[in-house]
């Protein structure tokens, strides 16, 4: 207990980093994601802007990187972070890895939640002379928030187990401060209250995003 009070400063300072690892990149990969996912609806076959040969190439994209373990991910695209942010270890490092894999895993909830939304509002759009620009932001966009917000709420709370990876190349946040602090020192209060740490953001963002999707759906 004593070594767990010597280490609050460092605790609390994790916590930030991964709340900001987590926040910067749901904010690049939520936008990556939701373009390359509403491209993949519109270019599919009857889409607003079909166009087979896109279609085919960025679902193989797509289909190519999200099988792959984030742990093997972060290796792979290394020497891309190092040319793109200039670094391949620390927390920018990890935040361009995060962005990257968040893009293609949301780009598929993107598309699949507006593959729900009802065909019949869009031809009714289109049917007042609104423009597929217009129909995909004041339309498709809007019909399909709900559920979008519970797909964000779940890219969320893998962010933070993905983030828990971070020490794997000289990362912050939590995960790195239970395997230096508490795993490599064979302190396990020091692991478990890391842990509760990222219980407790988890379910205060579940909650929250539960909330949120609740309520647009009621409107």
């Amino acid at each position: 207990m004593d070594r767990l009070l010597e280490l609050e400063g460092l605790f609390w300072e994790s916590v930030v980093e991964t709340l900001y690892i987590v926040a910067v990149t749901l904010g690049i990969g939520g936008v990556g994601g939701l373009v390359i996912g509403v491209t993949l609806y519109v270019t599919r076959k009857n889409g607003l802007l079909a166009n087979a040969p896109v279609s085919i190439v960025l679902n193989l994209v797509v289909n190519f990187f999200r099988p792959i373990p984030f742990v093997i991910f972060i290796g792979a695209v290394q020497p891309l972070a190092r040319w793109v942010v200039g670094v391949g270890i620390g927390n920018r490092a990890i935040i361009f890895a995060l962005s990257l894999a968040a893009a293609f895993g949301i780009s598929r909830i993107v598309e699949q939640n507006l593959v729900g939304v009802d065909p019949g509002v869009v031809e009714a759009a289109r049917a007042m002379g609104a423009g597929r620009p217009r129909i995909i932001l004041t339309v498709l966009i809007p019909e399909a928030l709900g559920p979008l917000v519970l797909g964000y709420t779940f890219v969320f709370v893998a962010l933070v187990d993905m983030s828990a990876i971070a020490g794997v190349i000289g990362g912050g946040g939590l995960g790195n401060f239970a395997i230096v602090y508490g795993y490599r020192q064979f302190n396990p209060v020091v692991t478990w209250v890391a842990v509760i740490a990222i219980v407790v953001i988890v379910q205060v963002a579940q909650f929250a995003g539960n909330r949120l999707a609740r309520t647009i759906l009621r409107r």
